[in-house]
């Protein structure tokens, strides 16, 4: 093994500098595919497996909303026990619904802690935090767990009454404005410095925690061998927008 170790040496020292360094770039490279394929790429699957479940709830709770808009505008015209007792049980499945986003919602990380979380993981490693910083919060009517690009339409928001039957029940025409979002998602981008090794091993921490973080966007940025500089962007989600105080 030792004379193999030689043998590699000699090689490595009988080659010019532009091979040398075309060597180091084929080996960051292979790296970064690993990486992507070990780390990113199954988790962006987990992620779209969760997005397509939230988003069907959503659905489900949008078209409940509309439906209890629709009996409440008729229940001010012409009340009776029929359409209250149906009111009800609509009042109902929409607490279930919500529910049912709360108990996913147990899964994932407190938009509180998770500037300390991830503060903590880097405790007694190599790797440098550059910077940390919270993202705005936004909510989930687009669909989106990145950041929207400009000129995206509006995706659903929480159901209000249409105009034409909100003026007829002698109300005015709800305002955009005042619409509620069910669901939003609160982020964070940090910046660490470090060895490709370090960073692969702080990635595979955050698979590991028992609470669950969205991953949005990572760029690794080589910089002097060994070092680089990897900016990650993480989501969690919630029903409120009470965000990160760091």
């Amino acid at each position: 093994m030792k004379q193999q170790w030689l043998k590699l040496a000699a090689r490595v020292e009988a080659l010019s500098l532009r091979e040398r360094l075309m060597a180091c770039g084929a080996a960051a490279a292979a790296l970064l595919f690993i990486l992507y394929t070990i780390m990113i790429e199954p988790a962006l699957a987990r992620e779209k497996s969760l997005h397509a479940v939230i988003d069907q709830q959503r659905q489900q709770i949008a078209a409940i909303d509309v439906e209890l808009a629709q009996r409440q505008a008729l229940a001010l015209i012409d009340p009776d026990q029929a359409s209250k007792a149906r009111l009800a049980k609509l009042k109902a499945e929409n607490d279930t619904m919500r529910k049912a986003l709360r108990t996913v919602q147990k899964g994932l990380v407190a938009p509180e802690k998770i500037s300390q979380m991830l503060e903590q993981l880097l405790q007694g490693g190599k790797l440098k935090l550059v910077s940390l910083k919270t993202l705005p919060p936004r909510g989930m009517s687009d669909g989106r767990f990145s950041e929207p690009e400009a000129g995206a339409m509006p995706g659903l928001l929480q159901a209000a009454p249409p105009p034409a039957q909100a003026g007829a029940a002698g109300g005015k025409a709800p305002d955009p404005a005042a619409q509620q979002e069910l669901l939003y998602r609160h982020g964070v981008q940090l910046e660490l410095q470090g060895s490709y090794l370090d960073m692969v091993s702080y990635m595979e921490a955050l698979e590991r925690m028992p609470s669950q973080l969205f991953w949005g966007k990572a760029t690794l940025e080589a910089q002097e061998y060994p070092k680089a500089r990897l900016t990650l962007t993480l989501y969690t989600l919630s029903l409120d927008t009470k965000w990160i105080s760091l």
